[in-house]
């Protein structure tokens, strides 16, 4: 099981990657030392701290000319880890 599911890329975070801090959408069961066993094993870095946090779904209504599509956007759970002073994790070297 893949616990890192894909970066993210924000301004806000983006702003954070100058310190060190970067963020990750992973799996919702996954715990704070499998976030930081799994960014330690993939980009090879020290992890200083996780900070989680668990976003609910939320209900999207759209309107349509047959009829009103109701549904629920997906709920995801966001890490935010930060780095070892001095150590950089590079997410546009595979570009």
């Amino acid at each position: 099981m893949d616990i890192l599911k894909k970066p993210l890329i924000t301004e806000k975070i983006s702003a954070l990657n100058e310190s060190g801090v970067y963020g990750f959408v992973v799996e919702k069961t996954a715990k704070k030392p499998e976030i930081k066993a799994a960014v330690e094993k993939m980009f090879g870095v020290k992890v200083v701290s996780v900070r989680t946090m668990r976003y609910a779904a939320k209900q999207k209504t759209r309107y349509t000319k047959s009829k009103v599509v109701s549904g629920y956007t997906n709920a995801f759970k966001k890490a935010i880890v930060q780095v070892a002073e001095g150590e950089v994790i590079d997410f546009y070297g595979e570009i």
